[in-house]
């Protein structure tokens, strides 16, 4: 899996093929828009609604949006920030992880939030969170399967969603061990 930061055009806007590709990866996951109530026809999530609702995320500082592509093909995205608008809240956050549902069960959930963390800890930053809507207990699972603990309730700064907001440390990444002199000579 490669992921890259999503490059805008001169005028700041999502070239055309890119967001067909996100509109695409968007509508696959029907079922979580309709829990959320982040567009308002779920099964109807156009182009134009995509481009605002990422232009919305870019808004606030320190936010990045990771495109996750495995073979060329666009299979997740994730929005991160690097400092939550909270100043007594040191960690980052992803904001949105999210997996074209026609991959769901392939790892690559997994392997995006690998990629996210990996990210962070190169940083050295030593922990991330984020909040799961109350009403996904799918995602609660997937996240605490990942490591991620319970660090409180609250709700959502965008529409006031309850939700339960997670947290995980992040080990510092290990050094590889130095092999002596004639390790390998044997």
């Amino acid at each position: 899996m490669i992921l890259d930061s999503l490059a805008l055009t001169p005028d700041h806007d999502i070239p055309a093929p890119l967001l067909t590709e996100l509109t695409a990866l968007y509508a696959s996951n029907r079922d979580f828009h309709a829990l959320s109530g982040d567009f308002p026809d779920p099964d109807d999530i156009r182009p134009e609604q995509v481009a605002a609702a990422l232009a919305d995320e870019l808004l606030v500082p320190g936010a990045e949006v990771l495109l996750a592509r495995s073979e060329g093909r666009l299979v997740g995205i994730a929005v991160t920030l690097a400092h939550h608008p909270d100043p007594v809240d040191p960690d980052p956050w992803i904001g949105l992880l999210m997996v074209d549902a026609t991959a769901h069960g392939q790892g690559f959930g997994r392997q995006l939030a690998a990629l996210v963390e990996d990210r962070f800890r190169t940083a050295g930053r030593t922990a991330v969170r984020l909040a799961v809507l109350d009403n996904n207990p799918k995602a609660l699972d997937f996240w605490t399967a990942l490591g991620y603990e319970t660090l409180g309730w609250g709700r959502d700064r965008q529409l006031d969603r309850a939700c339960t907001v997670l947290h995980k440390q992040l080990t510092p990444p290990t050094e590889p061990a130095a092999s002596s002199p004639g390790a390998d000579e044997a």
